[in-house]
């Protein structure tokens, strides 16, 4: 019986696109407007058809032919979409333009009548005039034939075995005819909750990271992010599912060919001895009072991993937390331990790149709870597939923008560029490099 299938909008590198595999589906096309997003999605999903373009350029019909889908039945459309307007009185919040991508959603989902679809974005969309605005998606849904499940639900993604506290808001719900989904019950208890109960108890930052070799001791990793290693130590019973040491771990998704050996997306970061000794004595659960990085509590969650910003305002990239062993920032690869994505998968060779991958992310453990909510409403049971896949061309994960887009045949992404607020942010950056003679911005390389 053919899996059920999936497409994801606005995919960036995958989170979701992973979390809904595992669970059971097919996703059969991504869409993805940055170029560097869609090779690495490429890498990691390389039977996946990539749309590298705005949905506000697409139909439901291009989507349905190039992703070779004929008349098939389309399961679940899911994805986040940029929210930045704000409903004023007398002024619809779906008729500002800055939200024209969330009502190219609406339009996508209407067009291509997937069974289910599934909504994810910011906390911030349920508070204050952005209630308004949510209220308004949930009149556009029902105008395109769709039940959604009410109340919607906030979520923290630590509830669902991710050792880090992030908010997002779920929206979900299913074409006339269909059985309304419920959302997912919390399947762990955080590990710094005070709240006792019957579930069990969440990982931590040391079950995330506590098995991982020490980048320190590999000078390969100064100018690559891969190195072979046997280093590797004794892993939590959550590494252990990250790195994939029994083929239940591979859930209901796609088993990928790979180097268990391999350690990868761990290009070092050089901090002088100044920043170390700052960063040694700091407090874990604490933030550095110079650089305002937080600490990892070893017993503890990662606070929330985060983004930045991208090119149009500054290319500046969140702060990575401060390892709670070694003086240093986590790596890229320690960051996708603390956001639950599973060793083989890769994300860009730059820092800059890789952090921003995941940050842009939803955590695919949190995006297979929602999937499997999905899955179950629409009465299938998953199956696991019989043949493993193998992972892309390496070179994907290596391209700029200018090659990226050279290989998808698209045009480079030309951002306008936020000079006033590029401006204020080099401003802070050099009054905080004045202050210490750290260079903190190698945190940032």
């Amino acid at each position: 019986m053919p899996r059920p299938i999936g497409i994801d909008l606005f995919a960036g590198a995958g989170g979701l696109s992973l979390g809904f595999e595992q669970a059971g589906f097919d996703v059969v096309a991504a869409v993805e407007i940055d170029p560097i997003h869609c090779a690495v999605h490429k890498f990691n999903f390389p039977d996946c058809t990539v749309f590298p373009r705005s949905i506000s350029d697409l139909t439901g019909a291009e989507i349905r032919a190039r992703a070779g889908l004929g008349r098939r039945r389309i399961d679940v459309v899911f994805g986040g979409a940029p929210c930045q307007g704000f409903s004023m009185i007398g002024q619809r919040a779906l008729d500002d333009p800055r939200n024209s991508l969330v009502r190219d959603f609406v339009r996508i989902v209407a067009e291509l009548k997937p069974a289910y679809f599934v909504f994810e974005n910011v906390k911030g969309l349920t508070l204050g005039e952005h209630r308004l605005f949510l209220d308004e998606l949930i009149e556009a849904f029902s105008a395109a034939d769709y039940r959604v499940r009410l109340p919607w639900r906030v979520f923290d993604v630590a509830d669902y075995g991710v050792p880090q506290h992030r908010e997002r808001l779920i929206l979900m719900g299913a074409r006339r005819g269909e059985a309304l989904p419920d959302y997912p019950k919390a399947l762990f208890r955080p590990a710094d909750s005070a709240v006792t109960g019957s579930l069990p108890v969440g990982p931590t930052c040391r079950d995330a990271l506590g098995d991982l070799p020490d980048v320190e001791l590999y000078d390969e990793l100064l100018g690559t992010d891969e190195v072979r290693t046997g280093a590797f130590g004794l892993p939590s019973a959550y590494a252990s599912a990250l790195h994939c040491s029994r083929n239940a771990f591979w859930y209901y998704g796609y088993r990928r060919r790979w180097d268990r050996n391999m350690l990868t997306s761990s290009l070092r970061t050089v901090h002088t001895p100044i920043s170390q000794r700052r960063f040694a004595a700091t407090e874990s659960g604490q933030v550095e009072p110079i650089s305002r990085f937080y600490k990892l509590s070893a017993d503890g969650l990662s606070n929330t991993l985060r983004a930045g910003t991208d090119a149009a305002r500054g290319a500046f990239t969140s702060p990575r937390p401060i390892h709670y062993e070694y003086p240093r920032c986590v790596t890229v690869r320690e960051m996708a331990r603390l956001h639950g994505f599973p060793d083989w998968f890769r994300f860009h060779v730059t820092k800059w790149h890789g952090a921003r991958q995941i940050g842009n992310s939803v955590p695919p453990p949190f995006a297979r709870a929602v999937a499997s909510c999905i899955l179950q409403a629409s009465g299938l049971e998953p199956e696991r597939p019989a043949d493993p896949v193998a992972l892309g061309d390496p070179a994907l994960l290596r391209w700029d923008m200018s090659e990226a887009s050279n290989y998808f045949g698209v045009p480079v992404p030309i951002r306008k560029r936020d000079r006033k607020s590029g401006a204020r942010k080099r401003k802070q950056y050099e009054i905080e490099a004045q202050r210490d003679t750290a260079q903190i911005e190698m945190c940032f390389a």
